[in-house]
């Protein structure tokens, strides 16, 4: 198959030590030059894929995620938790699950979640009793959370590359979102009962007292969602009230963000917005050279001739944005895919929004995929355990994430229902 033959071209180049965005303009150009004998309007094509609006929220949620990491917030985060469950059942493992989760809707990144709250639960799960490879687990698993509760870069770009509504889609990612997190409670709770603070041990501070502290960095997606879901704003302006409201909160109410950290915080995601806009533009390429080589109608008529239907689809596709997790990262893995597929989800009246969670849930598991990953990567740096045991913990999360994808195809209204409730028609 044409695609497959460009995709494992794409990787060897990869490989041999290319940078993604130099492959992505070198392989659609040796191959445009050899069919086509050039590529016509070069520069217009790049500056017509680079110039859109909603690309401006990826570095403005990039900013607010800096922010608020500089700012401490994670303290009073997992504090609170630590304080409302400590005596619960397993109580020490699912505090880390609730820190995870609103942490994630902060932050918008894996990595940056598992490393952030993996600093400060570690060692307190380890204390009370909860196993390594439990403690290990539960952060590498807890941290995936980042992409997929909102709001979330990934989200952002695929929306931008699909046309559907980021809007919907970061209202999608809710439910599906606390549903694995509530899966993952659960694991604690069964396989961690023991790992709680004992009943004659006083607590840190009140849970009225904590939860006060806490308020404000709670307060920051729920203002992000809340304007989303009312229509007050766009997911665009949405990214730049957040980011205004998290300098807010780190300046003046935490009085933890310096000058200095701003202006750190504004030159990293400068730098990373930089680098994703050189992808996208050699992913403009990319996507002239499938539809030149016509690989869209070749994957259509490919479908229709294994009469794989939408579920048998979305399996086969599951199974190979995982495959290609373990060697790319999610925002290469949308810009590679989506201009080859989206006509074949078109054809099987695949929602884009549905799809959209359904990807980023697959991200999900490569993020934690032996033998390396990028989650077990910072476990292993936090705690410096090796990486085959860190790797042992992180089975039952990846069993997880592939049960809560079956449900999701399974059950479409689990994402689809709160943005239909926004007025949401797809």
């Amino acid at each position: 198959m044409t695609f497959l033959v460009l995709l494992a071209a794409l990787i060897g180049l990869l490989y041999l030590g290319m940078p993604m965005f130099a492959a992505l303009f070198l392989l659609p150009l040796a191959v445009l030059l050899w069919v086509e004998g050039g590529v016509p309007a070069l520069g217009e094509m790049v500056i017509g894929k680079l110039d859109g609006y909603l690309l401006v929220a990826i570095p403005l949620f990039m900013l607010m995620a800096h922010v608020m990491v500089r700012g401490r917030v994670v303290d009073d985060l997992y504090g609170a938790a630590f304080a409302l469950l400590r005596r619960v059942r397993g109580g020490v493992g699912i505090a880390t699950v609730a820190a995870c989760t609103v942490f994630a809707a902060i932050s918008g990144s894996s990595v940056a979640t598992a490393l952030t709250v993996g600093k400060i639960a570690i060692p307190q799960m380890l204390r009370y009793g909860m196993s390594r490879r439990g403690a290990f687990g539960v952060v590498a698993g807890g941290g995936t959370l980042g992409i997929l509760i909102p709001p979330s870069a990934p989200m952002v770009l695929y929306a931008y590359v699909t046309e559907a509504s980021v809007g919907a889609l970061f209202l999608a990612g809710v439910v599906p979102g606390l549903m694995m997190a509530a899966m993952f409670a659960a694991w604690c709770w069964l396989t961690e009962g023991h790992a709680r603070a004992p009943a004659d041990e006083p607590p840190p501070e009140r849970a009225a007292v904590a939860l006060r502290r806490a308020g404000w960095s709670i307060s920051l997606p729920v203002f992000v969602l809340g304007g989303i879901y009312f229509g007050v704003f766009t997911a665009t302006e949405a990214a730049g009230t957040g980011t205004l409201y998290a300098i807010l909160i780190a300046a003046l109410v935490y009085r933890a963000l310096t000058l200095r950290d701003f202006l750190d915080g504004v030159a990293e995601a400068t730098r990373t917005s930089a680098m994703l806009l050189m992808i996208i533009a050699g992913a403009a390429i990319y996507g002239y050279m499938l539809t030149k080589l016509l690989v869209p109608q070749e994957l259509v008529a490919l479908v229709a001739e294994w009469n794989l239907g939408r579920t048998g689809f979305l399996v086969a596709m599951m199974a190979l944005l995982f495959v290609l997790g373990l060697v790319l990262e999610s925002f290469s893995i949308i810009l590679l895919t989506m201009p080859a597929i989206l006509p074949v989800m078109d054809s099987l009246g695949i929602d884009k929004v549905w799809y959209g969670v359904l990807l980023t849930l697959s991200l999900e598991m490569a993020l934690i995929s032996p033998p390396v990953a990028m989650n077990l990567v910072v476990i292993k740096a936090i705690t410096g355990a090796p990486l085959s045991e860190v790797n042992r913990s992180i089975m039952p999360y990846m069993l997880m994430l592939a049960a809560g994808t079956a449900l999701l195809i399974a059950f479409p209204g689990i994402a689809l229902w709160l943005p239909r409730q926004a007025g949401y028609q797809g």
